[in-house]
């Protein structure tokens, strides 16, 4: 299991930004300001991630969004530096269109297809927490529901039959939508990596981390990270 800690250490997430980001302010205010945590922006030319702890890669419309959602995003400088960052065991999260660049990157699989009725959907969703075993979990419990908001047209996480099973097999689905609203299977709205180190979800937790906004559920996932960071540390000593 992933650990907990019973106190908390300073990180610095670093913010992916590129050309069409929408969402890079949201979740750099969601660390930095909600959590109370160090979070910096890395351009998308850039050829490393810096001295963070946490990459993220937010949603938007990453280079217009053109041929496919993320499938630009995943040749530029810093997707590299990404890569390499989670092949040595980095922490890497990406929502929305970063899900989506994640995908197009390798770094997790299936794909994002177009919304069931294709229409793109903007609301509030519930999400089951599937698994509390993960370093962006940690701080939830199996089958807690909270509530993000979605904002995406191509939404429908599809994998094959037998990449299905393996999520399911290895604990690596993260979320799982309620009410399913954009006809994902098997209701996944998040996963893991192989190594449990990568989060992709289409949600926004960093949309639901300010109480003006009303709803702070979105901070147990940065916590989760904070604490599991924390724990590294700690054992590490």
């Amino acid at each position: 299991m992933w650990q907990t800690c019973s106190y908390w250490s300073s990180m610095k997430f670093g913010v992916v930004v590129f050309p069409g980001s929408n969402c890079d302010h949201d979740a750099w205010y969601a660390t930095s300001r909600n959590l109370g945590q160090e979070a910096e922006f890395i351009w998308h030319d850039s050829s490393s991630v810096g001295d963070v702890d946490c990459v993220i890669v937010p949603g938007g419309f990453s280079y217009g969004d053109y041929l496919r959602c993320g499938a630009i995003a995943k040749f530029s400088p810093v997707m590299q530096a990404v890569k390499k960052y989670a092949a040595d065991g980095g922490l890497v999260a990406g929502f929305c269109n970063g899900f989506q660049i994640l995908t197009e990157s390798g770094l997790l699989p299936g794909a994002l297809l177009m919304n069931k009725g294709v229409k793109y959907i903007c609301r509030p969703v519930g999400l089951a927490t599937a698994t509390a075993n993960s370093p962006f979990t940690n701080q939830l419990k199996a089958g807690e529901v909270v509530t993000y908001p979605i904002a995406h047209g191509e939404g429908l996480y599809y994998a094959d039959g037998r990449t299905l099973d393996m999520l399911e097999a290895e604990d690596r689905i993260a979320f799982r939508y309620t009410d399913n609203p954009n006809g994902s299977l098997r209701n996944i709205a998040g996963i893991l990596s192989e190594g449990r180190n990568v989060l992709g979800m289409m949600p926004h937790p960093e949309r639901a981390s300010d109480p003006l906004m009303g709803c702070t559920d979105g901070l147990k996932l940065f916590q989760s990270i904070v604490a599991h960071h924390s724990a590294s540390l700690t054992t590490t000593k």
